[in-house]
């Protein structure tokens, strides 16, 4: 058996696999997010090993003589978060999440300095880890000066587990310290922002072993003492590992809260200009490229909300064949948009609105504008060279195959979904820990899904969607002169 722990924003999820990578079973166990001031999102790491506890224990439940066979662990878990410890490895404050936004200047400030895109290949975003430490040096100057270590969400639970400070290359290439083509920490980087090499973890590959499970956890849990722990990945990385996107050409759209538009990669392509996150693979030698857009599905339950529908209804009064656009536009950045504005500033709109303009119609204008959004992420990612011949579909959002066939539309390629399974981050962290622990292939561990159905453009659309596309694009500088 092998387990996968994935971190969470929103929970702890626990999923055992065989060695056929068949699950077995999981646990989950919630968490809160703290926002003390407007922009800010912090969670404690003490309730993260308390929610693994409680994963863990539901699987100790369900399955006790599985969760005894574990030979492998792999952890996933969200990016960017600062976990700042003491000499004693005790936390120096609550963790500044990856959708904080305090750093805002500080961010700002260091991507004005051209080493940070050159040596990274992204942007230094306010919800990166560096900016967040450069905030806690300038407005909590006493916990600064008593952090000797600054540990990602997931390694923290990594610490508990093993007593290591270890990361690997997923993750870290999203604080902006780590030199993603060189695939190390850059001293350059850190000590542009008052920290140094000692004050980092150690760097592992993701499919490599990182600590053993200790003694007593494994007591408590009724699994071996010494079990292998692999480097594991952030969560889209890892999320990728469990859908098979792990080789130059292959690709997914995830349609969740927020959206992703993955591809991976061969070869270092950093376009930080586009706002495109370019980052190390959890495989060795692999790099991938992010497109994100903030408010995906968050846009269609923006919509519920206000118009008092269950997103399913909206979506069903659509029905089962793609329309024309209908002239009426949506800009879907409901908080800002990441790719390809770098804007936490600009906020969505309808244009285009009309006494004839339904429900139904509003609803239709949310779905294409999401898919736009997915398009200018295809566009910036074409830039440096990355072409994709088709994409998988992953996230709640994939549930609409209206919005599947709109977005194929929009990016001109063919949707594949996949048949029925949990192929998330969890999924792929148990894969990462099955490779850690046996040394097999990567490339044969992580394979794609079946596909159950795939979903073409609809050709007889195409010109239409190509000029609403256009006039999508016009909006954000007519929006942002309106409201600079």
């Amino acid at each position: 058996m092998y387990l996968g722990l994935d971190l969470g924003t929103s929970g702890v999820k626990a999923l055992l696999i065989d060695a056929g990578q068949s699950i077995i079973g999981s646990g989950h166990a919630s968490l809160e997010v703290s926002r003390p001031h407007p922009g800010w999102s912090e969670q404690n790491p003490v309730e993260w090993i308390r929610a693994c506890e409680g994963a863990i224990a539901e699987l100790k439940v369900s399955h006790p003589e599985q969760l005894a066979a574990v030979k492998g662990i792999g952890l996933s878990g969200q990016m960017h978060g600062a976990t700042l410890l003491d000499a004693g490895d005790q936390v120096l404050r609550p963790c500044i999440l990856w959708n904080d936004t305090r750093s805002h200047a500080e961010a700002a400030k260091l991507d004005a300095d051209p080493r940070f895109r050159k040596l990274t290949g992204n942007i230094v975003f306010p919800g990166f880890t560096a900016p967040k430490l450069v905030w806690v040096k300038n407005n909590e100057p006493d916990i600064f000066a008593k952090l000797a270590k600054v540990l990602l969400p997931k390694d923290f639970l990594r610490l508990w587990l093993t007593g290591e400070h270890i990361s690997e290359m997923s993750d870290s290439a999203g604080t902006s310290w780590l030199d993603v083509g060189k695939r190390d920490w850059s001293s350059d980087l850190l000590s542009a922002t008052s920290l140094d090499e000692k004050q980092m973890p150690s760097l592992v590959e993701g499919t490599e072993k990182a600590g053993a499970l200790r003694s007593e956890l494994a007591s408590k849990w009724g699994m071996q003492a010494g079990i292998p722990i692999a480097g594991g990945a952030g969560d889209n990385a890892a999320s990728a590992c469990g859908m098979g996107t792990v080789a130059a050409g292959q690709a997914f759209v995830s349609l969740g809260t927020s959206g992703v538009l993955f591809a991976a990669n061969a070869s270092y392509l950093p376009n930080p200009e586009s706002a495109v996150h370019t980052f190390c693979h959890a495989l060795p030698d692999t790099w991938h490229q992010m497109g994100v857009i903030l408010s995906a599905t968050d846009s269609l339950n923006w919509l519920s909300e206000i118009s008092g529908k269950g997103a399913g209804e909206l979506t069903a009064e659509l029905g089962d064949t793609l329309k024309a656009p209908t002239g009426v536009s949506f800009l879907p950045y409901l908080s800002g948009e990441r790719t390809p504005h770098n804007d936490s500033a600009i906020r969505g709109s309808f244009t285009g609105l009309a006494h004839e303009s339904s429900r139904a119609v509003l609803t239709q204008a949310v779905l294409e504008g999401v898919a736009f959004a997915f398009r200018d992420s295809l566009e910036a990612l074409a830039k440096v060279g990355t072409t994709l011949t088709r994409v998988t579909a992953i996230g709640g959002g994939s549930r609409s195959h209206y919005w599947l066939k709109a977005i194929a539309t929009a990016l001109g390629l063919p949707v594949d979904i996949p048949a029925d399974g949990d192929f998330g981050a969890a999924f792929g962290a148990a894969r990462l820990g099955l490779i850690a622990a046996t040394g097999a292939d990567p490339l044969r561990v992580c394979t794609a899904p079946a596909t159950d159905a795939t979903i073409e453009p609809v050709a007889a659309l195409s010109n239409a969607y190509a000029d609403a596309y256009q006039r999508y694009r016009l909006l954000y500088p007519a929006i942002k002169a309106a409201t600079a």
